[in-house]
């Protein structure tokens, strides 16, 4: 008996302590008025700073790391003499825990009166992975699969979020609807390694030619990449909604 009601005891000050340590958490958070967008910037980025590892306790996730979904950047039809097709995977971003964030507009007592809007920059968006390339250019049959690193420099962007409003204990919660990403950058360089593998020359060649137009290459490319940031973004904003109350983010 003396087992069990020490066992007892001991699970409840595991318990004490865990909420006390998120209480004590959620309480180095600045909380700001409805509409006072200075407050909300300045209190975005100490966040941003302090906690790179994230916050279980109210849903946000690490954003030293973060993880990035399988995605298929490139997929020409398989006709004709040229044709290309690029998939990436197992796929990492590093550097969001250098963002500022420079602007928000829309967390206004009523969020759904207008659209809420977060912009903001990165130094330097750092993006790993594995990637495969299949094409046809010309004679040039292309089977490739290897590593990719990338590096989005002045990596500036905006979002637009759409919102429902749900009630669940007496308490307003944020239903991320949609979310439309805009971004910007001053530079973008790439390098695919074993692009072609029996000809290192070659696969130095692409590269170069790829970082020399790399303006032409992003113009084709982005609308498959902002679904990729589109993806990445929505993971990170959507669990915070979905735990903590809108109200309680703010001051009454």
């Amino acid at each position: 008996m003396r087992s069990i009601y020490s066992k007892v005891v001991l699970s409840l000050q595991l318990i004490v302590v865990y909420r006390c340590q998120a209480l004590n958490i959620t309480q180095d958070i600045q909380r700001c008025r409805f509409g006072d967008t200075d407050c909300l910037i300045e209190s975005m980025n100490s966040i941003i700073k302090r906690y790179p590892k994230g916050i279980p306790s109210i849903g946000m996730k690490p954003i030293d790391v973060v993880d990035i979904m399988d995605s298929q950047i490139w997929n020409n039809a398989q006709r004709g003499p040229v044709w290309f097709m690029f998939k990436m995977f197992d796929q990492v971003n590093y550097g969001f825990e250098n963002t500022t964030i420079t602007k928000v507009r829309g967390f206004d007592r009523n969020p759904t009166t207008s659209h809420i809007e977060i912009l903001g920059e990165i130094p330097s968006l750092i993006h790993k992975g594995m990637y495969t390339a299949v094409g046809k250019l010309l004679l040039i049959q292309m089977n490739a699969t290897g590593e990719f690193i990338s590096d989005f420099q002045n990596f500036k962007f905006t979002l637009k979020l759409k919102i429902l409003l749900e009630y669940r204990n007496n308490k307003r919660y944020l239903k991320l609807y949609e979310l439309v990403p805009r971004v910007s950058l001053d530079r973008w360089i790439i390098w695919l390694d074993e692009f072609f593998r029996e000809n290192t020359d070659l696969t130095i060649l692409v590269n170069q030619v790829f970082n020399a137009h790399w303006v032409e290459f992003w113009n084709e490319l982005e609308p498959s990449i902002l679904k990729v940031f589109r993806s990445v973004f929505t993971r990170m904003i959507e669990d915070i909604f979905e735990k903590v109350s809108y109200d309680d983010l703010f001051l009454n």
